[in-house]
This record gives structure tokens, C-alpha cells and sequence, in this order.
């Protein structure tokens, strides 16, 4: 089963040119959408990811990703 993750374009805590790799290497078939999550408080603030219905986030791209390992399935 496909792992469904999700992240905005406008965060200002993550760069889709380095995250999205890191994403596909942790997770290889994983399931990338990139769009608004209308998450847009704690996304000014920290870095997230929304990942298997659940919203992951940290201070920054890696820490995210790190927090969002135990939710990959």
C-alpha cells in the first residue's frame, strides 16, 4: 500500500528542491502531492508534512522527516 504524503509549496520551513528527495529516499513508493493544506498557522512557524493522515511537524525539514518516520506504513 502506497504511502500518502503531503506537502505545501508555500511553507517557508521547507524547500520542495530538497525535501522531496529526502521523502523519496525514506519512502520509496510513496504517494507525493504538492499543494496548500490550508495549514497555514504552524506552517509560518515550523516545517510539516501531512503523512498518512496525520500532520508531522518540527523546527526543521529534517527533524519533520525524522518525526515522520514511525507513521510510514
Amino acid at each position: 500500500m502506497a504511502n500518502d504524503i503531503r506537502v505545501c509549496e508555500k511553507c517557508r520551513h521547507t524547500k520542495l528542491k530538497t525535501i522531496i528527495p529526502k521523502i523519496q529516499k525514506m519512502v520509496p513508493d510513496a504517494d507525493i502531492k504538492i499543494g496548500c493544506k490550508s495549514y497555514c498557522g504552524p506552517c509560518g512557524k515550523r516545517a510539516f508534512i501531512y503523512i498518512n493522515g496525520r500532520y508531522v511537524s518540527a523546527p526543521s525539514e529534517d527533524e519533520v522527516l525524522a518525526k515522520a518516520l514511525p507513521f510510514v506504513k
